[in-house]
């Protein structure tokens, strides 16, 4: 798989580069406290505003319920660009469309770089409008997509788009299709796959390709409460998906997937939380919430994981943001980083927010580990999927 990328623009200076990016970052009283997507996006940046090109960010934040929230403004990424980049002059519209817009970009100058608020103000982005995509398309002469996390949606700014400028892949995505590509024709083993997180439903199909590939597939998280309740383990209160049960029930039969053989359950009656085996579900009484792995199930997939060659994690082992069932997934987290003879790859916001404290800096992460920015993409990606944000990016698509 092979992409256009931004590296084959034989000539970028003056050119309206409309860059879409993913600032969908964690928020708390209008600070960014996790900002590795825009991290890992800013090489791309930075060879723009080195080519001399005229750089205009296109993001989303969020999921806004109404045209203007301020809440899910981008005007706080923009106070972080000032302070990266003070040597370049750095604007912000607070419209994405619209007079005010063409004149702020008709204002840019070679090396400058202008955000424009948030996408998803407008319906018409996350509805695939192709007049929505097609005035986007009228501030640039070129679109480059560097927002590997989006590209499994149909949206205008990703899809629609498209069709109406050059487009090309940035460093970010072009990064992350090499190395996904690569793990999937790896013929390196052990081949370990873990996968954790709350919904079944969109990561079933994942599972079923690696299982192709994969000699283990350790489930944790939500996820293998669909595995219980499929074998009819007694699992409380815990969320599923009964829609999910046939196909788990059929999973649970191969001899690749490994589930867990205790957990760590809140007790829903008396406000404590408990460590339960698994032939104990069935015999207790209480109403409970599994909500992380148990020591010896951290013992189980350990086993798998210090052999491997080849990791992808995706998806927390529990409730992490609860300090008292994040265990399993921080000694597994540790676990994995131990493991240096693997090539590891790890994606997924939640992931990224729950191995945070363990890796305060994301720029020195091992040489063998790759931190992909997309959750769902990667895994639809991963399933063999066409994602519709890569696919127009593709030669001889």
């Amino acid at each position: 798989m092979e992409l256009k990328t931004i590296k084959q623009i034989k000539d970028l200076k003056n050119k309206q580069v409309l860059l879409r990016v993913d600032f969908n970052c964690p928020m708390e009283n209008d600070q960014i406290i996790d900002d590795t997507r825009i991290k890992l996006v800013l090489p791309t940046i930075q060879y723009l505003i080195k080519k001399q090109a005229k750089v205009i960010l296109i993001s989303h934040l969020g999921r806004p319920k109404k045209h203007s929230q301020s809440s899910l403004s981008l005007k706080p990424f923009y106070n972080y660009l000032v302070a990266m980049f003070s040597k370049q002059e750095v604007g912000f519209v607070n419209d994405c469309l619209g007079k005010k817009v063409i004149k702020e970009v008709s204002k840019l100058k070679a090396g400058n770089v202008l955000l424009l608020e948030n996408l998803r103000f407008y319906k018409q982005e996350q509805a695939n409008e192709v007049d929505f995509a097609r005035q986007l398309a009228k501030l640039a002469d070129i679109y480059i997509n560097d927002a590997f996390s989006v590209s499994h949606r149909q949206h205008a700014s990703v899809s629609s788009i498209t069709n109406f400028l050059p487009s090309y892949a940035g460093l970010l995505i072009n990064k992350e299709i090499k190395i996904l590509t690569a793990v999937l024709k790896s013929k390196a083993h052990p081949f370990v796959v873990l996968m954790g997180g709350q919904k079944i439903s969109t990561k079933i199909s994942t599972i079923k390709n690696l299982l192709n590939l994969a000699d283990s597939v350790l489930i944790g998280g939500a996820l293998v409460n669909n595995f219980l309740k499929a074998k009819t383990y007694n699992i409380g209160s815990s969320i599923y998906e009964a829609k999910m049960l046939t196909v788990c029930n059929e999973l649970n039969n191969h001899k690749k997937i490994i589930t867990p053989v205790d957990f760590k359950a809140w007790l829903n009656n008396s406000s404590q939380s408990k460590l339960l085996e698994l032939d104990e579900l069935n015999s207790f009484n209480n109403d409970f919430d599994i909500l992380d792995i148990g020591d010896k199930t951290i013992d189980l997939f350990s086993k798998h994981i210090k052999n491997a060659k080849i990791i992808i994690w995706n998806g927390p082992m529990g409730k992490f943001e609860n300090k008292n069932f994040s265990r399993g997934t921080k000694l597994i987290a540790q676990e994995i980083f131990n493991n240096k003879q693997a090539r590891i790859i790890i994606g997924g916001g939640d992931i990224i927010r729950a191995i945070s404290s363990l890796i305060t800096d994301f720029d020195k992460l091992p040489a063998n580990v790759f931190l992909s920015t997309g959750g769902g993409a990667m895994l639809k990606f991963l399933s063999g999927e066409s994602l519709p944000g890569i696919k127009p990016l593709l030669f001889n698509k």
